[in-house]
């Protein structure tokens, strides 16, 4: 009869260990079925479930590994698996995988007891937890302003809008983050994201800056806060805007662009992205003239975005060409995606309008950024609390994996 064992390695950690241990077991021709590793602060927790073989026998195994764990001061545990629970619990790498992300300035166990009893409640189970974020110092905590775990789980949720209107109840409550989204290949494989640009690349909307200087500021912002709760056609409410700046000199423009501030995280996220081949576009109801000067300055591939009609070195107060509106981004997603031979599913949309949601809707993975409340509910994700950058965690990237922090280690 076969004999199958969990083994549980703590200690101390240092070089050597998984060596020594498997050059115990390898004299005794056993088959590793199972092994996990985590070390927390130094403290090292190994577990490898084993299959002695029929011909030998599981005592000497044990005794040998039990001396070789004393002489080095470390505990072992052993834990015997009948072959029904083996077969079992293989029986349950069938079931879908999902990821959660937790993201937040600092996580504390309420965020994270919460967070677990909202999973749990939802018949889904919790069978791993990775930080990707890095370490945080107590002496200088500004030197990592964020923190990030990763949950991986098992199951399919009971019902799947109650969950993300708990996740969305909890960041609201909690300031913090939280992604779900399904554990498969092409989360690890996205290559075009699409951004909206005003309030999401740059912390500004570009038409109340430049209603201000024409005076209509008050106008213009009650028109564009209506349009983006979705209580206004955006091509309509466009035009409507920007009639109002029939006047203005265009050299005011070029004065708006140099003091138009990118949001926090955002020359971070798209110089990592470039430099791990992402395709970048940005896909915006706001106006080109501002645009070109986001593309040459983070080396943006695409631009998309509405043109201001200029006669005399004035703004007309019209147009030139076709709205990229709502409906206008998702088309254009789709374009670029086929150009770029780019599947749906590699695609990442982020955007803060409600005239951002189609495109939200038609990409892989859609984000949710400092949005409206219809524009949160709406999205697959949303990032709330966090600067731009948190994208990288919802892909899956640790902070030791961007370009940023290779670089330093260099």
């Amino acid at each position: 009869m076969r004999e199958i064992i969990l083994i549980q390695l703590t200690g101390t950690d240092r070089d050597g260990l998984l060596a020594g241990m498997m050059d115990q077991l390898a004299a005794s021709g056993t088959t590793v079925l199972d092994i996990s590793q985590s070390v927390i602060h130094e403290e090292l927790s190994l577990g490898v479930l084993v299959e002695v073989p029929r011909e030998n026998q599981a005592s000497p195994v044990i005794k040998d590994l039990l001396f070789w764990a004393y002489n080095l001061g470390l505990t072992l545990k052993f834990s015997p698996v009948s072959e029904e629970d083996y077969e079992h619990w293989v029986g349950q790498q069938g079931r879908r995988r999902h990821i959660v992300t937790l993201l937040g300035r600092t996580l504390t166990a309420e965020n994270l007891g919460r967070l677990a009893r909202v999973i749990t409640d939802n018949g889904l189970s919790i069978f791993g937890i990775t930080r990707l974020s890095g370490r945080r110092s107590l002496a200088d905590p500004a030197a990592m302003p964020r923190t990030c775990v990763e949950f991986s789980v098992r199951g399919t949720p009971a019902d799947i809008s109650a969950m993300r209107a708990a996740f969305l109840e909890l960041s609201r409550e909690q300031g913090i983050d939280i992604g779900f989204q399904e554990d498969n290949a092409f989360r690890r494989i996205r290559r075009l994201v699409c951004f909206d640009m005003d309030s999401t690349l740059i912390q500004a909307e570009v038409i109340d800056e430049l209603a201000k200087r024409a005076g209509v500021g008050e106008e213009v912002v009650a028109i564009t806060e209506a349009a983006m709760r979705g209580e206004l056609d955006f091509s309509q409410s466009l035009r409507k805007r920007v009639g109002l700046l029939r006047g203005l000199p265009e050299s005011v423009l070029e004065e708006v662009a140099a003091t138009l501030p990118l949001t926090e995280g955002a020359e971070r996220l798209i110089r990592t992205l470039k430099n791990l081949g992402y395709t970048i576009a940005i896909l915006s109801g706001g106006f080109t003239y501002f645009g070109r000067r986001l593309q040459e300055r983070l080396g943006i591939d695409y631009l998309h975005a509405n043109e201001l009609e200029i006669r005399d070195g004035q703004l007309t107060g019209g147009l030139v060409g076709e709205i990229v509106d709502g409906p206008g981004k998702a088309r254009l997603l789709k374009e670029i995606a086929a150009t770029e031979h780019i599947s749906l599913a590699q695609v990442i949309a982020v955007g803060d309008g409600a005239n951002d949601l189609p495109m939200l809707d038609v990409a892989g993975l859609g984000i949710a950024f400092h949005a409206k409340p219809v524009v949160r509910r709406g999205a697959g994700q949303a990032i709330s609390n966090m600067g731009l950058d948190g994208v990288l965690y919802f892909l899956g990237l640790r902070d030791s994996e961007t370009m940023e922090e290779l670089a330093a280690q260099e």
